[in-house]
């Protein structure tokens, strides 16, 4: 407590004076009102229990979240107000001696009751009703005892109460800044935890954990959103500058090289099996129901509308590329999600774009085993090389516009701003340069997937 032969205390944050404030000597009613309360504030030392219990019963009849406190731990409440009590109104009549043991307890206070969740506005109540009662506990021991003297409080008066506002202060303080670890530290595992399921690396007995932590159903379903954008985001970024359908619910996460999303999907009833995906190093698992085949997606069938329809409301920036995976099933299946939705963001064009893994089935075959769709690309599509640039461009251009027109020359001509007979024409010239026949569907396969191969794996 700041010393009580001084008329105020400063602020506790205040700025410094510009010049040293000459010292100022009491009066003899200043010096006698010091006595006065040395004497009374000694009294309700030697009655400190009977004030402890008073303020804790007032603590318990007004303030509500201390009521829960007690309630929980009345003897820890006790002795904390004890405590309190003990320093501040010690440093009624030793302040060089209680100041710095007062501050300590009233910053344990204020970290205790923070990492507690308790109100802050309820730890400074507190400490007001404290304040009250020990003036009141002067006022009422001066009264009793030498009634004269009351009218001398009042030199002090400011004193005390500026004490209550230091330590209100001080509380404040240490609640605020532990509050800021906690939510750091809160924020940090919980990255760390996100990271952990997006890698797959998360133990089983982590996910009920997991799940309160982020407050996601342990056994849901779920996609992954990965977002690539030509110009990154500064690290630490929330999330990447894209906008989410509203209502649309999504866990950022930023990895080292692209941003991902988790995205709970609405339960419902389980989604027909679909073959495994492949990557380069065998197949791409994902959480499998009970009893069906392994690395089919367990996902339901109202979430694989759900996430189709989120993937046509997204607002995407230029030269953005997102690239969202198959629905999953469960927190355990986030790693494989994330890896679906990598293989749908590198089947994703250069130049920005959406794409929904299940739609771009045969894309992202060819992104999953990129040394194997360039052999492909190379020996369907090699003999063209050896045309003019132009020329091999315009046959490559005109068969990209046949297939994404169902095989219809009508159509593809309408695209290209030619007849039907041009395209009929290029199409037999890119035959005879290939050895392909666009009219027996293997070939059609392997062409349509060695155009694939080349457009994505360009470069």
């Amino acid at each position: 407590m700041p010393q009580v032969v001084r008329s105020r205390v400063r602020a506790l944050h205040g700025p410094p004076p510009v010049a040293p404030v000459p010292r100022r000597f009491r009066s003899l009613a200043d010096r006698e009102a010091v006595a006065v309360l040395h004497r009374a504030a000694r009294v309700l030392i030697e009655a400190l229990p009977e004030l402890t219990d008073r303020l804790v019963e007032a603590l318990r009849e007004q303030e509500p979240a201390y009521r829960s406190a007690i309630e929980a731990d009345a003897a820890e409440i006790w002795q904390e107000v004890h405590h309190s009590l003990r320093h501040n109104v010690g440093s009624l009549i030793q302040p060089r001696e209680f100041r710095d043991a007062a501050h300590r307890t009233s910053r344990r206070i204020g970290e205790v009751r923070a990492e507690q969740g308790l109100p802050l506005d309820a730890v400074l109540h507190a400490f007001r009703m404290g304040g009250a009662m020990v003036w009141q506990g002067l006022v009422d021991e001066t009264a009793r005892r030498h009634p004269d003297d009351v009218r001398l409080l009042v030199h002090v008066a400011a004193d005390v109460w500026n004490f209550v506002d230091e330590h209100c202060g001080v509380v404040a303080d240490a609640y605020r800044r532990t509050e800021r670890r906690l939510a750091w530290r809160r924020e940090n595992r919980q990255r760390l935890m996100t990271a952990a399921l997006l890698d797959g690396t998360a133990r089983i007995a982590e996910l009920p954990d997991a799940a309160a932590m982020l407050g996601l159903p342990e056994h849901g379903s779920y996609a992954v959103l990965a977002v690539a954008t030509a110009r990154r985001a500064p690290h630490g970024t929330a999330h990447p500058p894209m906008a989410l359908p509203t209502g649309t619910e999504a866990l950022w996460h930023l990895g080292p090289d692209a941003e991902f999303a988790i995205l709970p999907l609405t339960p419902g009833a389980a989604a027909e099996p679909r073959a495994p995906l492949t990557d380069a190093s065998g197949p791409v698992e994902t959480g499998a129901r009970p009893g069906a085949p392994g690395g089919v997606p367990a996902g339901p069938v109202d979430a694989d509308a759900e996430l189709a329809a989120l993937a046509a409301g997204l607002s995407v920036p230029p030269g953005a590329r997102v690239g969202i995976g198959s629905v999953v099933r469960g927190l355990a299946a986030l790693g494989d999600a994330r890896r679906l939705a990598e293989t749908a963001l590198r089947a994703c064009p250069a130049g920005g774009g959406v794409v929904l893994l299940d739609e771009q089935l045969p894309a992202a075959l060819v992104v999953s085993s990129p040394g194997l769709g360039a052999a492909l690309a190379a020996r369907v599509l090699g003999p063209l090389d050896r045309l003019e640039p132009a020329d091999r461009d315009v046959l490559i251009e005109t068969l990209t516009a046949w297939l994404d027109s169902d095989g219809s020359a009508q159509r593809a001509g309408a695209r290209l701003y030619c007849h039907r007979n041009t395209v009929l024409n290029r199409l037999r010239r890119f035959e005879q340069l290939t050895g392909r026949c666009l009219a027996r569907p293997s070939d059609a396969v392997e062409v349509s997937l060695a155009l694939t191969a080349r457009r994505l794996l360009a470069g």
